[in-house]
């Protein structure tokens, strides 16, 4: 299993919280699909008149390991700032860095992200940057002092799936020993099956299971999805081609004249 900062999860599903039906059924979600990881926004947690203090309690009974994100960052200051605000709250180093640049697509801002996340590992944060499959960032992620890279699938929240195969692949093997987790985008667990056999180490993932007609299910069927994958990518899948190729051989055929 791939270690994120000395962690060695045994799920390859790390989960998002937010826009469940109810706080019971995330809890429900969360147990069913045996992940270890999920990802808690400071916003919801610090409403005023200590509203989220209950959300809190229900994530430790979870007995999952919390990370932080900073979803709805917009620079470099404001996400750097939040960070540090979360990492008082939920008492971890860890942190999901988010700077978005673009509104529609959620587009990462590529330039901000660098610069923050140089900001935090100074400051001892063990980042998780919500990056694109750029290679070229990707390198300068892990210059700042990032040990894991989180290149989105497709724009958040919008089902689509692998935008760009060839780059998540490329990515996979340019980077062959950084941890690589897809994040955002993902949309049927066949979309987080695909990344795993491109070799990728987890999926993160939060509106295809909080929307989902039954989070529950769906949560139990990115697991098994992801697993399986995993699996597929472990046993050296055939390579793809153009032409057929005869599963039975035809020497020893007879042949009638």
């Amino acid at each position: 299993m791939a270690s994120f900062y000395g962690f060695e999860p045994k799920s390859r599903l790390f989960l998002g919280t937010a826009q469940y039906p109810s706080p019971a059924i995330l809890a429900d979600a969360v147990k069913a699909s045996g992940v270890e990881i999920v990802t808690v926004s400071l916003r919801r947690e610090a409403g005023e008149g200590g509203a989220g203090q209950a959300f809190w309690s229900l994530i430790r009974d979870l007995g999952v390991r919390v990370l932080p994100n900073t979803a709805g960052c917009h620079g470099v200051k404001e996400a750097v700032t939040t960070a540090q605000m979360a990492r008082e709250v939920f008492g971890t180093n860890w942190i999901k860095l988010e700077v978005i640049g673009e509104d529609d697509t959620l587009q990462p801002d590529v330039v901000g992200l660098i610069e923050a996340a140089r900001i935090l590992t100074k400051d001892g944060f063990e980042v998780f940057p919500y990056t694109t499959e750029d290679l070229v960032v990707g390198g300068r992620l892990l210059d700042a002092g990032c040990e894991v890279l989180m290149p989105w699938g497709a724009p958040i929240g919008s089902g689509r799936g692998l935008n760009n195969v060839y780059g998540l692949r490329s990515m996979r093997a340019h980077f062959p020993g950084v941890p690589l987790v897809v994040d955002a985008g993902i949309g049927l667990p066949s979309h987080a099956a695909q990344a795993m056999e491109l070799g990728y180490d987890a999926i993160l993932l939060n509106t295809a299971v909080a929307k989902a007609g039954d989070p529950v299910l769906m949560a139990q069927a990115f697991a098994k999805a992801i697993e399986a994958g995993h699996q597929a990518f472990q046993a050296q899948p055939i390579e793809a081609r153009d032409m057929a190729a005869p599963s039975t051989p035809v020497m020893g055929k007879a042949f009638l004249s």
